[in-house]
């Protein structure tokens, strides 16, 4: 048996399978080695009954997640696998290369994710190669959940927003000044939180001043990732995995267009190709 785990920050999908055959299909909480260490994410794999009963029938485990960047950091994902699935051989990579992988499978190709976070990097069919683009929340991640989130609060706190889409907002959040600045800047994770608002520019995305806040997040990603890696690998196909580029994937391609880039495919959620990539590897 083989288990496959994609971690975004929100959740971590997971896919157990048997000879090509579907065992089990659910998601856990986040398992993120910045914020996680051993002890947490064994305690997350005590609480979940199918891996209770599957631990000791599962013997590869490929899990790739968003902060397992490092040797260091991929280490603590490790020894935290090994510790409670005994039996088992553990692969732990980033998630951009499970983005690769679920989009390129063994073809060469330029791959970007935009979810909760954003990141881009050059795929040559066998491994990403390294950049300095994944940058976090803080410096970084144009164009995600969580950037869109913090467009949106500072809009909120600055008074920017239009009558109409403010009113939405108060009306849907019960929201004010001094718990929007507490849930930012005082709470452990708080890319979390300003991602939690992407359910907001799903359900206002044809509101002209939301449109114009994604297209803008996006020409940005497209600027920043984009462009440098279709400069040094002209003609290459470009691919996008995750949850904010599919819901806005006609924004996403608008932007892409505007930059000379035309986009190949969108994947949602890779977790299904990499079930199916590593199935016919066992």
């Amino acid at each position: 048996m083989i288990a496959v785990v994609y971690s975004g920050s929100n959740n971590a999908g997971w896919r157990l399978a048997d000879k090509g055959r579907t065992i089990a299909s659910f998601n856990t909480n986040a398992i993120n080695p910045y914020f996680n260490d051993e002890k947490y994410i064994v305690q997350l794999f005590n609480k979940n009954i199918n891996l209770i009963h599957h631990a000791e029938e599962i013997k590869r485990i490929y899990f790739f997640g968003a902060g397992a960047s490092s040797d260091e950091l991929k280490q603590i994902v490790h020894n935290a696998f090994a510790a409670f699935f005994k039996f088992a051989k553990i692969t732990v990579g980033h998630d951009i290369e499970a983005a690769a992988i679920a989009c390129c499978r063994n073809a060469p190709g330029i791959v970007s994710i935009c979810g909760s976070g954003s990141n881009a990097a050059w795929y040559d069919g066998k491994k990403v190669k390294p950049n300095n683009y994944g940058l976090g929340y803080i410096l970084a991640d144009e164009g995600s959940g969580n950037w869109l989130g913090r467009q949106l609060i500072k809009g909120f706190m600055s008074e920017t927003l239009p009558q109409n889409i403010r009113k939405k907002f108060v009306q849907r959040y019960d929201a004010d000044r001094k718990t929007l600045l507490e849930k930012v800047y005082r709470q452990k994770q708080p890319a979390l939180f300003l991602s939690s608002f992407s359910d907001f520019f799903v359900d206002n995305k044809q509101d002209a001043y939301i449109k114009n806040m994604i297209t803008t997040g996006f020409d940005k990603l497209v600027k920043t990732y984009l462009v440098p890696l279709n400069e040094q690998h002209p003609g290459a196909s470009v691919h996008f995995a995750g949850t904010v580029a599919a819901n806005f994937q006609d924004y996403l391609k608008e932007a892409a267009m505007a930059n000379g880039i035309t986009i190949t495919d969108i994947i949602k959620e890779p977790i299904n190709h990499l079930l199916t990539y590593y199935s016919n590897k066992n």
